[in-house]
């Protein structure tokens, strides 16, 4: 094992309550219109900017900055730093362990939460929604991430919070995929991972484990 990547959103950072806050925000102001969590759920796949972009006939690039504006201001109020997940980053570095994240989430989006959270430099690689075609459960995002650590999937560990993640990982054919709900409960599990854990402990308890058979 010499590689482990992230999904972000509900993975490493709580941040599904902001998303929902802000794509309700952006579609009253501009389109005077109510939406639950349940319907921006389900317009998940592309990036925000996608997502406007599919659902906006005009006022696009100025729905798309407000959103950022939307994202960014209420980040602080949503977000907060967790100590377990950034402890756990700490344990993995200093194992020699090398750290992505692959996500759907847009790269603007990406740096403003991971710089806000002050978590960015535990990571060798990010790759967004913006750097790929094909959204997961595609593995062309892993397979990029992998691609520039020059690390195999076989000797990867992939975690993430949903069926796209699972799908992804189980199509990369990594070593291990994994599914969480150590933050939010929000998605359910459809696909069956190698694991499911709800404490970040049992994971770091794993690593050791794999660490100490190699």
């Amino acid at each position: 094992m010499e590689a482990i990547l992230f999904d972000f959103d509900g993975t490493l950072a709580n941040t599904l309550p902001l998303i929902f806050h802000s794509f309700k925000a952006l579609f009253k102001e501009f389109k005077n219109k109510e939406i639950s969590s349940e319907d921006i759920v389900d317009m998940f796949g592309p990036t925000e900017v996608g997502i406007i972009h599919n659902h906006f006939t005009k006022d696009k690039e100025k729905a798309i900055r407000r959103f950022y504006e939307l994202y960014k201001d209420k980040h602080p109020e949503f977000l907060h730093k967790t100590e377990e997940i950034e402890d756990l980053l700490k344990f993995l570095k200093e194992k020699d362990l090398k750290l992505g994240i692959v996500t759907g989430k847009g790269s603007q989006t990406l740096e403003i939460s991971l710089d806000l959270l002050d978590i960015k430099n535990y990571f060798d690689v990010l790759i967004s929604g913006d750097d790929t075609k094909i959204p997961k459960p595609d593995p062309e995002g892993i397979f990029k991430a992998l691609d520039i650590l020059k690390i195999s999937p076989q000797k990867t560990i992939f975690i993430g919070d949903s069926d796209a993640d699972i799908g992804a990982g189980q199509k990369a054919d990594v070593y291990l995929t994994i599914g969480v709900n150590w933050i939010s409960d929000y998605l359910q599990f459809n696909l069956k991972p190698d694991f499911i854990f709800k404490d970040v402990k049992e994971f770091r308890n794993l690593v050791e484990k794999e660490l100490e058979m190699n």
